[in-house]
């Protein structure tokens, strides 16, 4: 059974808007063999709503166009372009249109709704419906909120002001061999099944094929990546998808003339050690029992 899958923009169909003017776009979900990851593409007409609800499972969501409102028990939250959220187990939300503006978001899910469970969601009574506050990571009424910048990915542009404007010290830039990493949602921000960043490659980026303990899924938003997932080779552009079973033996280049960039998640969230696995090391060592012997 193959365990990765790849979803080109160019074939994904366009599904129609519900009664209430929302629609979802699935991009990885229970159908596809995903126990951990449901990630999906989501979009609302400006007089668009989504009536009050809650899930058995975590939702993260990173808003890539537009703007929307998210009214929950504590508040109303305007949500625009690179902000993200969590949304935890079991809290009613509802999302409304921000006036002339429409939105569009990704949503990842962790563990995938199941439709044989009605996808794990129930209808609530509805939420009220007050005046939104904007996202600010530095007031602690908004904790569960942040904010992107894609010049939070240059490393030659970081300045402390920068860098504290981040939910947590965990969600510091990190930065290493060619690649940058700005985690947004975590430990930190009240996730318990899933996290949620951004990372960009320089021209020279690269990572050798390496495999996990846990699901990966990769929505590209700048540049051309080669990907191999499990011997399979792929070139993924904006709008396009990947998803990384447990297990699958994956990796990435900078394919592109400019910086590579996409948002990734990872469900369960990843243990404190052995994330990772590298094809190189466990070739390293067969080497060289093989020179012993």
């Amino acid at each position: 059974m193959t365990n990765h899958l790849v979803r080109h923009a160019t074939d994904l169909p366009e599904p129609p808007y519900d009664g209430h003017g929302h629609r979802r776009r699935t991009l990885v979900g229970e159908d596809d063999g995903s126990v951990h990851t449901g990630f999906g593409l989501c979009e609302l007409r400006p007089d668009g709503r989504v009536p009050a609800h809650v899930h058995s499972y975590e939702e993260a969501v990173f808003v890539l166009d537009g703007a929307v409102i998210l009214d929950l028990p504590d508040g109303s939250y305007l949500l625009e372009k690179g902000d993200y959220g969590l949304l935890p187990t079991g809290v009613p939300h509802a999302w409304r249109g921000a006036g002339s503006t429409g939105g569009r978001w990704a949503d990842m899910l962790a563990p995938v709704p199941r439709a044989r469970y009605g996808h794990d969601t129930q209808a609530v009574p509805d939420l009220p419906a007050r005046e939104p506050a904007r996202v600010d990571v530095r007031d602690p009424r908004t904790r569960a909120f942040g904010h992107f910048e894609p010049a939070q990915m240059d490393p030659g542009k970081q300045s402390q002001e920068l860098l504290a404007a981040t939910a947590s010290m965990r969600t510091a830039l990190l930065v290493y061999s060619g690649i940058t990493v700005k985690m947004m949602i975590d430990g930190d921000l009240g996730a318990v099944a899933s996290t949620m960043f951004m990372v960009q490659y320089a021209s020279d980026g690269i990572i050798g094929t390496h495999d996990h303990p846990f699901e990966e899924t990769y929505l590209i938003l700048e540049g051309v990546a080669e990907a191999t997932l499990d011997g399979e080779r792929y070139r993924l552009e904006p709008g396009d998808a990947a998803w990384a079973g447990t297990g699958c033996v994956h990796g990435f280049v900078n394919a592109g003339q400019g910086p590579l960039r996409w948002l990734e998640t990872q469900a369960p969230q990843p243990p404190s050690r052995h994330s990772y696995r590298f094809t190189r090391d466990w070739d390293y060592l067969r080497a060289a029992l093989e020179e012993k012997s």
